[in-house]
């Protein structure tokens, strides 16, 4: 869940300064970059089987599963 969160928020991001990248051109670039280094650091703690949340969606994605 709390990579369907993270991945989610980052890709409606990248849709949305995407459709104004002359402006926002630069945080396109920056969000793609947080999304790759997000992608392999949860990838590498699940791998690992080390249970790893994130600071504000791992609390969402944990109230989301809890009312699954």
């Amino acid at each position: 869940m709390q990579s369907i969160i993270t991945f989610g928020a980052l890709t409606i991001l990248s849709i949305a300064f995407g459709s104004i990248f002359f402006i926002f051109g630069i945080l396109l670039g920056l969000i793609n970059l947080i999304g790759i280094v997000l992608w392999i650091l949860l990838m590498i703690k699940a791998y690992q089987g080390e249970k790893f949340k994130l600071p504000i969606i791992g609390d969402l994605a944990e109230t989301w599963m809890n009312k699954i």
